[in-house]
């Protein structure tokens, strides 16, 4: 960790397939997180303190492996619809509309943001 408030690298990591794992539900099955998903995924999606006593003690493998199986899925189901699906409008954030090219560019720019966190946070590592 940087400093007492910042996330872990393996944090950031577990947050991007977590959101990922919540617009895959949202979108592809029109659902909320399951008890058990919020469950695999609730710390990696707060972060915070709940992230920094969660996440923590495992190797770089173990998160990679986590945003693999994640993404994958997310390419399986994206190869089933249409660009018709991507119009698709839904209630989204406090109720307003947005089709899912809105919803997944979403998650697209999330992960940019934290890939650019975990490269600031690499850039301060010793010997990084």
């Amino acid at each position: 960790l940087h400093d007492p408030r910042s996330n872990s690298i393996g944090a950031l990591l577990a947050h991007i397939a977590a959101i990922e794992v919540a617009y895959q539900c949202s979108t592809f099955e029109q659902r909320k997180l399951s008890d058990a998903e919020h469950a695999r995924w609730g710390a990696a999606l707060d972060l915070g303190e709940r992230g920094r006593r969660e996440i923590r003690g495992r190797g770089l493998d173990h998160y990679v492996g986590l945003l693999d199986e994640v993404r994958t899925h997310t390419l399986q189901e994206l190869a089933r619809r249409d660009d018709a699906w991507l119009e698709e409008t839904t209630p989204f954030w406090g109720g307003q509309p947005a089709n899912n090219y809105v919803k997944w560019f979403h998650v697209l720019e999330d992960e940019i943001n934290h890939r650019g966190q975990i490269r600031w946070l690499r850039q301060r590592l010793p010997g990084g």
